[in-house]
């Protein structure tokens, strides 16, 4: 594999030339909450030779437990992209078949992308990888610090925080980005509702040992009065999760093994021998998106931007694809890139928006079909079963939907009709796609020879355009990919 082609200024030196004229501050952007979400849009900041501060209220632990354990393939398409995924795949278990109701089977192996499977894998995994990517940027981080309020002008966010020993703390950032969760502190201090609903009491958690081991799938499986779901984490351990329209009571209730055995062996017809949970929990699950993503110099992403069901495992997934939207188009403007900065950073809601209505349908659909217990809505779920099995194309826009494979965008201005759609990993003289996007800049590709012009529309400098040629001479087109891995311009 022959070096990329590029002239890419270096990212401290364009940071400074472009920021003499900003008002002081003392951080580009804050970042509020240390999750992945967070983890990774303070990463792709910092490397791209910003100031970056990201603050946490929890403490600086290692956790060992945790809920979120499913890595989709548009996710790990976003970790190659930064030279993150040979780690996380390593260390996690691949599956490649997800199970519905017993009968719905979804082959992840039809996945059109290099990572054709779900990768079960902790989030604290994923959490220690992204920090410390972060760190090595330049990230600076501050735990045990609140937010307790924020105001914005025309140029500026003010942060009223608190630390570690409870003085108050004040923090100018050029943007902030509400990272920290369903009771996100940003969400509150902007105003903004978070309408939805509770859709499901007492879901019934557990990361077990099994004496008997089931296959390798993601399965979930529901009777109507109950549904259990189970994955494994490929050392021993099981996560199981589970729910009894019998026992609905406050997530406070105690809960032991013996409630979750019961409930997989009226789902599965056996608990395999249940054993050693280190972890049991009770929870509820709500769906709620916030009306607008971005509100002057302020934006959410993740869960303080939306919350869904657990179902299909999306949750964790859809919050790093916000970070890796939002990312590089505030990187653009605070360089001084972007022509029309409002427009852009504006695109960041009116393409992830969608997106999180999409996911609350799809992961409210899976949920309600699992608790079908009426005749008429478990004769639908059937049909869905049957349909999904036995149809190609719903199956292949599910698994898309799922994955985040089929996701795509609006065009972008000035863009051609490509425009928004995943690149996929193609195969250049230089290296795969994937490897030029680690740069964290625009690809632009073209035959060999040719020398392509930036579109005028393109939120780029031309000097830090990262350069791609077609391996086959035959192809003459011009594509210009984003560094998150859309493309933005496609001309034949």
């Amino acid at each position: 594999m022959s070096t990329p082609r590029t002239t890419h200024t270096p990212a401290a030196t364009t940071a400074a030339a472009t920021t003499t004229t900003a008002p002081r501050t003392d951080t580009d952007v804050l970042v509020v909450g240390a999750g992945p979400t967070g983890l990774l849009l303070a990463g792709d900041l910092a490397a791209a030779g910003l100031r970056v501060t990201l603050v946490e209220r929890r403490p600086r632990t290692r956790a060992n437990l945790t809920r979120a354990f499913a890595v989709h393939a548009r996710t790990l398409e976003q970790f190659d992209a930064r030279g993150l995924a040979d780690d996380l795949v390593a260390a996690g278990t691949r599956v490649t078949r997800l199970l519905l109701f017993g009968h719905a089977s979804l082959d992840l192996t039809r996945l059109p992308s290099r990572y054709n499977h779900l990768l079960v894998t902790p989030q604290y995994e994923v959490e220690e990888l992204l920090e410390k990517r972060a760190e090595g940027a330049g990230v600076a981080f501050r735990h045990e610090t609140e937010l307790r309020g924020l105001r914005q002008d025309a140029d500026t966010v003010t942060a009223e925080l608190t630390g570690p020993d409870g003085a108050p703390l004040t923090l100018r950032a050029r943007h902030l980005v509400g990272t920290d969760g369903v009771r996100s502190a940003v969400r509150s201090a902007l105003g903004l509702p978070f309408p939805g609903v509770s859709v499901i009491r007492s879901l019934v958690l557990a990361d077990v040992r099994l004496t008997e081991e089931p296959a390798a799938t993601f399965t979930v499986q529901g009777k109507g009065d109950s549904f259990a779901f189970m994955a494994p984490f490929g050392d021993g351990w099981y996560r199981v999760m589970g729910w009894d329209r019998s026992r609905q009571v406050a997530d406070t209730e105690p809960v032991d093994l013996d409630e979750i055995r019961a409930i997989a062996r009226r789902a599965f017809g056996t608990d395999y021998g249940m054993h050693d949970a280190r972890w049991i929990s009770r929870f509820h699950s709500d769906e709620r998106q916030a009306p607008t993503y971005r509100v002057g110099r302020v934006f959410l992403a993740g869960d303080a931007a939306h919350v869904h069901s657990p179902a299909g495992g999306q949750g964790m997934n859809t919050g790093l694809q916000d970070a890796a939207n939002l990312s590089w188009k505030l990187a653009a403007v605070l360089r001084g890139e972007a022509p029309d900065p409002e427009a852009l950073l504006d695109s960041y809601h009116s393409e992830r928006h969608p997106v999180g209505a999409m996911v609350l349908r799809s992961s409210g659909a899976i949920l309600r079909l699992a608790m079908a217990h009426t005749p008429p809505v478990r004769a639908v779920r059937s049909l869905a079963t049957r349909v999904l099995s036995t149809t190609n194309p719903v199956s292949s826009r599910v698994l898309g939907r799922i994955s985040g494979i089929g996701i795509s965008y609006a065009p972008a201005p000035g863009g051609g009709r490509l425009s928004g759609r995943r690149a996929p990993d193609v195969r250049l003289r230089e290296g795969r796609l994937h490897e030029l996007l680690r740069a964290g800049e625009f690809v632009l590709i073209g035959p060999e020879g040719a020398s392509p012009v930036l579109p005028p529309a393109a939120p780029v400098a031309p000097g830090r355009v990262v350069r791609g040629t077609w391996r086959d001479p035959a192809r003459r087109a011009t594509v210009l990919v984003r560094p998150d891995g859309y493309v933005f311009r496609a001309d034949r």
